[in-house]
């Protein structure tokens, strides 16, 4: 590499939801800004690919939304799961005050790959692939850039703000040295995909029986499947043997018993190991993490994107002029933290409730009385409006954000 430094206003490491959201409403306000992502594309399997009304609306804002939904999806308007012979509607995005009234399943790499495309269009945005920060650089207590590796070699990017958007196993939330306080996780999931058929029926999202829970995804020509196990139980799981596993499986899917031997080994299971965490103090002088970086989520609800995606807004919101002026300070990046920091608290306590109060127990195999249905879901199935509040607080979350950035030209 001829020339091992790069200098740039706003660098932000990790090129996921949180980190090309950033990219693109920066760039688009006319701030030079560097997104490092350290895989040539972004092609992950079993990554979430759960978008929100809120992420929605904000492409509504954008002008973007019906491109992004000209892209291959699926669409769900309500939130079902069948509990033993139950099947139980929790939630109904029909009522929400947006224009896309669902929840989109889409591959995040479409969802990537479209906000990069835009994100180009503006002279003041540079991706670098293959580019992975490994560490900060400080001056003093103030950091000021990121070294990386790449291909050619060493790399150091020096920026007036640097973002850890790098996921839940942050490196340079590492680095940092911030606390980070754990909540806790009863549960790990298992991925796989099956063949979907357009004569397949229309299934619940979610099934429950005793000591199992299966998820289920319409993917377009597969369906991704989820079976969410005890935390640290993927060996128990493996001692029974794939052909117990299948079984299992099928017992929540029976139409799709003809399709369980394409789970042909445990190479076709992937394992999210599920955390939840949030750091106490989200920034340092010259750095500012957002996203799973800044709070990893549950999987309940799906919401990780979307609250990745927030934060993003509100750092480009708040932080766009300063930059501009070449002159973030700590209290600029507090502002970030206390915008997002009562929607992040207020989405873990409900999840980590949630995985107390109906997974754990949907996981011991003498909890779950699939006869005999709590009192809140009675309550849902009863009384068909309350189902509009869980849809609202999944579908749009505690304060959702607004894109107020303005918009520069772009090339073309």
């Amino acid at each position: 590499m001829a020339d091992p430094t790069l200098t740039t206003q706003c660098c932000i490491a990790g090129g996921g939801p949180a980190g090309m959201m950033l990219g693109v409403l920066l760039a688009r306000a006319g701030v030079e800004v560097t997104v490092l992502e350290k895989h040539a594309d972004f092609l992950r399997d079993f990554r979430g690919d759960t978008i929100h009304p809120s992420t929605l609306e904000l492409m509504h804002e954008l002008g973007w939304l019906d491109e992004l939904l000209a892209l291959p999806h699926s669409k769900l308007q309500d939130l079902r799961f069948q509990i033993g012979e139950h099947v139980i509607t929790v939630g109904d995005f029909r009522h929400l005050p947006t224009h896309a009234r669902y929840l989109a399943f889409m591959p995040q790499w479409d969802l990537l790959d479209f906000i990069a495309r835009k994100a180009a269009m503006y002279p003041s945005f540079q991706l670098l692939r293959r580019t992975e920060a490994t560490d900060l650089v400080r001056d003093h207590a103030q950091v000021v850039g990121v070294r990386a590796r790449t291909p050619e070699g060493p790399l150091e990017v020096r920026a007036s703000l640097v973002v850890a958007a790098d996921g839940r196993k942050s490196t340079l939330r590492q680095q940092s040295g911030l606390e980070v306080q754990n909540l806790g996780a009863p549960m790990d999931v298992l991925w796989f995909r099956v063949t979907r058929r357009p004569d397949d029926p229309n299934p619940p999202l979610g099934h429950f029986g005793r000591g199992e829970f299966f998820l289920l995804i319409n993917r377009g020509d597969q369906w991704q499947c989820g079976r969410v196990i005890p935390k640290d139980g993927i060996a128990a799981v493996q001692a029974r043997g794939l052909e117990s596993f299948r079984a299992e499986f099928v017992k929540q899917a029976p139409f799709l018993a003809d399709r369980a031997g394409e789970i042909q080994g445990w190479d076709d299971v992937k394992m999210l190991t599920v955390r939840v965490d949030r750091l106490r103090t989200w920034y340092q002088p010259g750095l500012l993490c957002i996203g799973d970086a800044a709070h990893a989520m549950s999987p309940v609800g799906g919401v990780g994107i979307n609250l990745a995606v927030q934060d993003a807004v509100a750092a480009a919101n708040l932080l766009a002029g300063p930059l501009l002026a070449r002159h973030v300070t700590t209290e600029d990046l507090r502002r970030v933290q206390q915008r997002r920091e009562l929607p992040t608290r207020l989405t873990q306590r409900a999840q980590v409730l949630i995985q107390n109060r109906v997974v754990a127990p949907a996981l011991r195999e003498h909890a779950l009385n699939p006869g005999r249905l709590p009192l809140p879901l009675q309550m849902l199935r009863r009384i068909p409006a309350l189902r509009r509040i869980p849809a609202r607080l999944v579908g749009l979350g505690v304060r959702p954000e607004h894109i107020h950035t303005p918009a520069a030209p772009p090339l073309h």
